[in-house]
């Protein structure tokens, strides 16, 4: 367990309520969530990504992991204080661990970010039937799936597992620089073996990367925090 990281992928809505706060009150409400992120990232990994504009459901995205749990439960905790959250949800949720695939022999125990302007997030659950095939007859599927994976390398996966964490199997996140791109590889690989034991793979949501300080001014329109330190 020492070498697996948690990982948790957040989302959160503002409420319209919050733009109509006053400017120094909206700054201050900023500056506190942002520190909360640099307090938790100076010796753990987060990344912060804006989803306005691509997904109606959601305004900003935290992508956070640490080898102990407590970690990520205390990060929220301080991010409740914040002034933001009296006017925010978490509209989605999704906590996974790493771990080696069975279908690799790629190390896969830590987060492997890379540094792709888009990021695009969705769990991920097989049929039942799936787990009932022999080993042998799994890995023949899945063969085909990575080799359809491995003719986009300029995309970067990273696969994380939520067996009796969370609702879902898997959380799978892609990196890259051409939404165009994955949108191909998503097609191509909906024609694979492999789709037919696809029980969930829905909400997806596409993600912009910046710094938790540009993030957090997308949210109204302003830029009254300044842009210390780039977690990106």
């Amino acid at each position: 367990m020492a070498d697996q990281s948690f990982v948790k992928f957040t989302f959160f809505r503002v409420d319209p309520q919050w733009r109509r706060r006053l400017p120094e009150e909206r700054s201050r409400d900023k500056s506190e969530f942002a520190a909360a992120c640099h307090n938790f990232a100076q010796n753990r990994f987060l990344r912060a990504y804006s989803t306005i504009g691509t997904k109606g459901t959601d305004d900003l995205m935290l992508w956070t992991a640490s080898p102990n749990l407590d970690d990520i439960h205390e990060l929220h905790v301080v991010l409740n204080q914040s002034g933001i959250m009296r006017y925010a949800e978490v509209s989605h949720s999704f906590l996974a661990l790493t771990k080696n695939s069975p279908y690799s022999n790629e190390d896969r125990t830590q987060v492997r970010p890379g540094d792709g302007k888009y990021l695009f997030v969705y769990p991920f659950v097989k049929t039942r039937e799936w787990y009932m095939l022999p080993m042998e007859e799994r890995m023949r599927v899945m063969k085909e799936h990575i080799e359809v994976g491995r003719e986009y390398p300029e995309i970067d996966l990273n696969t994380t597992y939520s067996f009796g964490l969370d609702d879902q199997e898997f959380v799978v996140a892609f990196e890259a620089d051409k939404p165009g791109e994955f949108l191909e590889l998503v097609q191509r690989l909906r024609e694979t073996e492999s789709s037919l034991y696809t029980k969930r793979d829905t909400p997806m949501f596409a993600c912009i990367a910046m710094s938790i300080e540009k993030a957090l001014n997308a949210l109204d329109g302003t830029a009254p925090v300044p842009d210390a330190q780039s977690l990106n």
